[in-house]
């Protein structure tokens, strides 16, 4: 491009000057040309060394980004651009070397020159925006304060979806780290551009857009209010059932942000009919998709009964049993969270979880994941089942849940909000069981905090039934309280009392602790008569 300039020049002199003066004028334009050329080389070859890690420190330390700079000025385009893209790989590695390109005085020369080159430097300008905003909120705001949204605003416009590609992945990642720079970026007028570019047919564009989107009605329900008011959940709910896996990712993350924020929202989002169509994404072969899809309901059934039951009546729940049986890991927890929420609101959706097998998998993440996050919600979600009647608490007592619980509870490397959740769960189940084989168990390892709930269940069922009772003492129930050391006046010693009042002196004398020792010194003390 720039070569030809050379070579006009030089054809001019051949035939306007004399032949001593063409000899001469050839080797001053040389000259220029090996310049020209070693630069392209230069600046080819440093982008060429930032795409490898090994060679950043050493760039840096040859005092690059000073070398650089200028170059964003040259008079030949390929070197402008070749420029661009070595700033952006640097600044892509580290926020060091993107705090460099602020210090450098760069983004002011890069923005300027988005409104004036062509359409391959403004993708390259684009992406070193891109590069340095995606660190921090500072260099994110750096961005901001040079001017850069207004640039990158009339870029979405631009004919090139590559352009309009590189613009909206840089307002997304301004959009993302705060609320603040979020709603400067919907001020600068990107929301009705970005869901204009949703609708191009071109795939990573598309994809871009919905995740910029994203970004930007996370932070509040203002902003969300914002991309809705565009129009956008309609057009992003029909491709829910793209068949392209990366652009259902981000489509059903986008609703989830929506969704998130209010009532209100939630249902915008379901009215756009993603019902029955996000549960099939259950099932997807992408397991970001699955994440998502399962995100996005976890969003939508946490706000209100009716919302739930939507989800319920939809097929919701098998389906989100299914999902959470066949994911491991974090992938678990947006799944383990939404049957929780289902079943928090009333007796009847708990019950649709428990009919729809949902303790097994719960339970399973209870006992194998080895986060204690995902435990903690587990037994948070197996709280929220068992805590409505003793049919609900039956159910997980008989699938040995409550010891589980216990379990986790009196782990000794369960985090604080493990054990917190793990305890009001125990308590909240226990408090409604009634199915006292169960709870015998418990007897055997409870601490006291917790024993005075399972002992206050005794206490309350075993006035009202003569075989319990008995299987009471032939479980060893009774011998097991007997042991227990509670003082006078608890809560605990007083119930241990009423369960005493129920059986013959003789009884519970024999099951006392020091009930032999009684029956040796009475022994001893016994004088036969002659």
């Amino acid at each position: 491009f720039g070569s030809s300039v050379f070579f006009d020049c030089e054809k001019q002199l051949v035939a306007e000057a004399p032949p001593g003066v063409v000899a001469m004028s050839r080797a001053v334009l040389q000259v220029f040309e090996e310049y020209q050329k070693a630069r392209v080389t230069f600046v080819q070859t440093v982008a060429d060394l930032a795409t490898r890690p090994q060679n950043i420190d050493a760039l840096q330390n040859a005092g690059v980004m000073a070398l650089l700079r200028p170059l964003l000025l040259d008079n030949v385009a390929s070197i402008q651009q070749s420029a661009a893209l070595a700033l952006g790989r640097l600044a892509n590695y580290s926020d060091e070397l993107a705090e460099s390109v602020v210090t450098h005085e760069i983004l002011p020369q890069l923005v300027y020159s988005l409104s004036q080159q062509n359409r391959f430097y403004k993708k390259a300008a684009a992406f070193v925006l891109r590069a340095v905003a995606k660190h921090s909120p500072q260099l994110a705001q750096a961005v901001v304060d040079s001017g850069a949204l207004d640039a990158l605003v009339t870029c979405l416009e631009e004919f090139d979806p590559s352009v309009k590609e590189a613009a909206a992945w840089a307002l997304g990642y301004i959009a993302r780290h705060t609320k603040e720079l979020a709603q400067t970026v919907v001020d600068a007028g990107a929301v009705p551009l970005l869901v204009l570019c949703f609708q191009e047919p071109e795939l990573s564009l598309k994809r871009i857009s919905a995740s910029a989107l994203s970004d930007i009605c996370k932070h509040s329900p203002e902003l969300a209010q914002t991309v809705v008011d565009a129009g956008a959940v309609s057009l992003l709910a029909k491709d829910i059932s793209h068949v392209d896996g990366n652009l259902k990712r981000q489509v059903c993350s986008c609703l989830a942000q929506i969704a998130k924020h209010s009532v209100d929202l939630a249902e915008v989002v379901v009215e756009a009919e993603i019902f029955p169509r996000i549960l099939h994404c259950l099932k997807d072969v992408d397991e970001y998709v699955r994440k998502n899809a399962a995100t996005c309901i976890r969003e939508i059934a946490r706000h209100t009964p009716d919302l739930a039951k939507l989800i319920v009546n939809a097929g919701g729940v098998a389906a989100m049993v299914d999902y959470i049986t066949d994911a491991r890991g974090n992938n678990r927890l947006p799944g383990i969270m939404t049957l929780g929420y289902i079943a928090a609101f009333s007796e009847t959706l708990a019950l649709a979880v428990i009919v729809s097998k949902g303790i097994p998998p719960l339970k399973d993440a209870l006992i194998n994941e080895p986060e204690d996050h995902l435990k903690a919600a587990s037994a948070w979600s197996v709280g929220q089942i068992g805590r409505h009647s003793p049919d609900h608490a039956r159910a997980l007592a008989e699938a040995d849940v409550l010891r589980r619980l216990l379990a986790v509870y009196l782990h000794q490397d369960s985090s604080e909000d493990l054990k917190t959740k793990a305890k009001r769960g125990l308590k909240s189940v226990i408090q409604k069981c009634t199915h006292l084989p169960a709870l015998e168990p418990l007897l055997q390892e409870s601490p006291p905090n917790i024993l005075k709930y399972v002992v206050k269940q005794f206490s309350a069922v075993l006035p009202n039934d003569i075989q319990a009772r008995r299987s009471f003492v032939q479980s060893g129930g009774l011998q097991k309280i007997q042991e227990v050391k509670a003082e006078v006046g608890t809560k605990l010693r007083d119930y241990i009392d009423e369960i005493n009042r129920l059986y013959p002196p003789e009884i519970v004398n024999y099951y006392s602790p020091n009930y032999s020792e009684t029956l040796l010194k009475k022994l001893d003390e016994f004088a036969p008569s002659a």
